[in-house]
């Protein structure tokens, strides 16, 4: 294989064609070398790009198309207008990547690599660079015992950043809709969990003081608590399902919540989202 790119080499330069456009094909991973392959980007996600973000480091979801590419933590850094991400892994298996596609790790020069550095405990990490949260990231690995790049998508997720992340003015709120203390009706989206879950909608709000505060009411009784940038919120008396009056802070964009079950064998939390509609508010009756 190596000899028969030496040729394929030779006849390019002959051809007057540039040898980096050539990659190794054997040094690929195909679709039959790979565990299945997620769907990372859900429906209606808008990049989020650093100029929307306020310089500092961050903890952040990092989500992956393969199961393979296994993280234990990442870290996002913005800096003057740019984005990198350290990614922990959970595993040494990797020694290198590449931003971009695996063809094009392949037939790229190795001073393009992205080499793992090693952290205190012994972890592998990557230090990548990240061009828009809440849209796909090609990344290419390199196996250290197949000796093969595979492709991988990542995605990293804007809602998992505490709010001081965004500049002012990123998010739609009260007061930038102009909302006047009162009570509305809005629709609300559940994302995240089984995919079974339902919570009603349109939701009541209310609105005191230019702050936003919902009720969510699950489709099951099984829920003991909610939390809400890492305040707890308990059940409103309710015998039939469970609702909590839990903060908006911010519409049409996904909020990271979290929900604590009781339907499982013992207390479970379950990250969620829920997303408000602001051009579905109404005064309610």
């Amino acid at each position: 294989m190596r000899k028969g790119l030496a040729l394929s080499l030779a006849l390019l330069l002959l051809l007057g064609m540039t040898p980096c456009a050539l990659a190794d094909t054997s040094d690929v991973a195909d679709a039959s070398q790979m565990t299945t392959v997620e769907d990372v980007v859900e429906a209606g996600m808008t990049p989020v790009y650093a100029g929307s973000l306020a310089d500092g480091e961050y903890p952040v979801t990092v989500e992956c198309s393969s199961s393979m590419f296994r993280m234990e933590s990442a870290v996002l850094t913005v800096n003057d207008g740019s984005m990198t991400a350290t990614l922990t892994m959970g595993g040494k298996s990797y020694l290198y990547v590449f931003p971009g596609e695996a063809q094009a790790a392949a037939a790229a020069d190795k001073s393009a690599y992205i080499p793992f550095a090693e952290t205190e405990d012994g972890a592998h990490s990557f230090t990548i660079p990240v061009e828009a949260l809440d849209a796909p990231v090609p990344c290419a690995a390199y196996s250290k015992n197949k000796e093969q790049w595979y492709a991988r998508t990542l995605l990293f997720r804007a809602d998992s950043l505490p709010m001081r992340a965004f500049r002012e003015g990123f998010f739609t709120t009260a007061e930038s809709l102009g909302l006047l203390d009162g009570r509305y009706t809005v629709d609300v989206t559940l994302s995240g969990g089984s995919g079974r879950a339902r919570v009603q909608s349109p939701a009541v709000l209310n609105v005191a003081d230019g702050k936003c505060s919902a009720v969510i009411v699950w489709s099951s009784k099984n829920y003991d608590y909610m939390k809400v940038e890492g305040e707890k919120y308990l059940p409103l008396p309710n015998e039939d399902t469970a609702a909590f009056e839990t903060p908006v802070l911010f519409f049409d964009r996904p909020m990271a919540v979290i929900a604590d079950t009781l339907a499982m064998s013992e207390p479970h939390e379950i990250s969620y989202t829920l997303r408000f509609d602001s051009k579905s508010l109404e005064a309610a009756p």
